[in-house]
């Protein structure tokens, strides 16, 4: 048995309606990373100085060594580009994603955070990397970075970002049990549920192309107006398919001493008054999001195929390929994951078995079907779905002309192809069902072996639509 962890379908072509409050067409959300004074130093029992997100370009860290340089530019963040943004942002809602042995070195900022009535998220003890780190290690990590957190700011985080994150980064922060969201996440335009365990925590994705962090590497921007102009096409294509009933939720990244430097607050003054000047926008914290998906969407028990053991996995969907439960016998030792966990990845699974099936092992399936208004029908003998299926085009209550072209055109086709007449009759009503009957019966056996087996396709993908949604 294989399988997959990621989740490469997500919400799909259908997103929910998140319901923001008073019908907004969009959620913007501002994160202000609060970073400096707990970046990597030898000051901090670090192995080197820092080399990351900063104005040196390909800076490299200094192993046992202080750099003066970065330490001077990570101080202009909590100097004066904390100062810059807090006065330019202080009337709206903002999540701080606060390093919390940053925080712990920045009382005045905290109070003007709290003053402000912004949100201080944990940003973790260190912005350090933590992929090296065994689990231990980080587990220690979280604990020390919520106690330290809770003395610094009088209250524990409700939401977590690392990060510079490990694959064990968020199972750990969700053990807790204590985050309203995670935000160690860049995979949807909403928030999502994911399940650990038997928890069900809350991922709020977070971004990193509207996020000032670009300012900072190669391929990024350079020239404050870029950073704007991006914003602003970001908010105006999600502002449009709000409008048009997709709302989604938008998401800017800033860092102290990126956006706080003077040429790039201002552009990001202009495109905040962008976004303010348009109705139906809603500019709220990543709590206040969490609070309201937990509220409006709240997680769901549903069915996990990937997850089933063998037998219940035959016993779910054995019945899907009509008496043929060795389709799903073998579908089950495919690659599954959380993308098969739908009508449509379960059809994918057991579509894949059948098509690599054999001649004679489809034409087994084929055969398996019974005759549409057959003996079977009238002896009662059908299995449930075909029972349905052919109730549902009303042959369930033919007239005797009717039956008698039925039994017709089912002895004639039998006799010329080998196998039953086989249509999706959901897909169909009487008088289209018995067109295509006298249609396909001009047919080539090769020809209609292929449609045979493309409606036996069909008819398993209504039959896991209708058991799964």
């Amino acid at each position: 048995m294989h399988r997959y962890p990621r989740d490469l379908t997500g919400y799909g072509a259908t997103p929910p309606d998140p319901q923001w409050p008073n019908g907004a067409r969009i959620a913007v959300q501002i994160v202000m990373n609060y970073e400096e004074g707990g970046e990597n130093n030898i000051l901090h029992g670090d192995a080197a100085s820092e080399g990351f997100l900063s104005e040196i370009t390909g800076a490299q860290p200094w192993p046992g060594m202080r750099h003066w340089n970065m330490e001077s530019i990570y101080e202009y963040g909590a100097r004066a580009g904390f100062w810059r943004l807090h006065r330019m942002l202080a009337h709206l809602p903002v999540t701080v994603y606060g390093v919390t042995s940053a925080l712990a070195r920045a009382p005045e900022q905290v109070a003007a955070m709290n003053q402000a009535g912004w949100e201080i998220a944990s940003h973790g003890l260190k912005w350090i990397e933590h992929k090296d780190m065994d689990e231990a290690t980080e587990r220690a990590l979280v604990e020390q970075a919520i106690a330290l957190h809770t003395e610094v700011t009088g209250a524990p985080p409700r939401g977590w970002y690392t990060g510079r994150s490990s694959m064990n980064s968020v199972p750990l922060a969700a053990e807790t049990g204590l985050f309203a969201y995670i935000a160690d996440d860049y995979a949807d335009d909403l928030p999502y549920w994911r399940r650990f365990g038997d928890r069900d925590q809350l991922m709020i994705p977070y971004t990193l192309d509207v996020n000032d962090m670009r300012f900072a590497i190669q391929a990024g921007f350079t020239e404050g107006s870029q950073f704007e102009q991006y914003i602003r096409d970001t908010f105006d294509c999600l502002y449009a398919e709000g409008q048009a009933g997709r709302p989604a939720m938008m998401s800017i990244g800033l860092h102290c001493r990126l956006a706080g430097r003077p040429g790039r607050a201002l552009a990001l003054k202009r495109a905040i008054d962008h976004m303010a000047s348009h109705e139906g926008v809603w500019f709220a914290t990543r709590l206040q999001i969490a609070e309201h998906w937990a509220r409006t969407h709240p997680p769901q028990a549903r069915t996990r195929p990937s997850e089933m053991d063998r037998a219940t996995f035959v016993a779910e969907f054995g019945g899907i390929f009509e008496h043929s439960p060795w389709i799903a016998e073998r579908a089950h030792g495919l690659e599954l994951g959380p993308t098969h966990d739908t009508a449509t990845g379960v059809h994918s699974a057991l579509a894949r078995i059948f098509r690599s099936a054999s001649a004679a092992d489809r034409m087994g399936v084929l055969t398996a079907h019974p005759d549409l208004a057959g003996k079977l029908a009238a002896a009662k003998r059908l299995t449930p779905d075909s029972t349905a299926e052919q109730a549902s085009a009303g042959l369930d209550a033919l007239t005797d002309a009717e039956r008698a072209d039925f039994t017709a055109l089912n002895a004639a086709y039998t006799q010329k192809f080998g196998f039953p007449f086989i249509i999706a009759v959901r897909d169909n009503t009487k008088a289209s069902i018995l067109d295509a009957f006298r249609r396909r019966l001009e047919q080539d056996r090769d020809t209609e072996f292929a449609e045979a087996c493309r409606q036996v396709e069909r008819i398993a993908e209504l039959r896991l639509r209708e058991k799964l949604g």
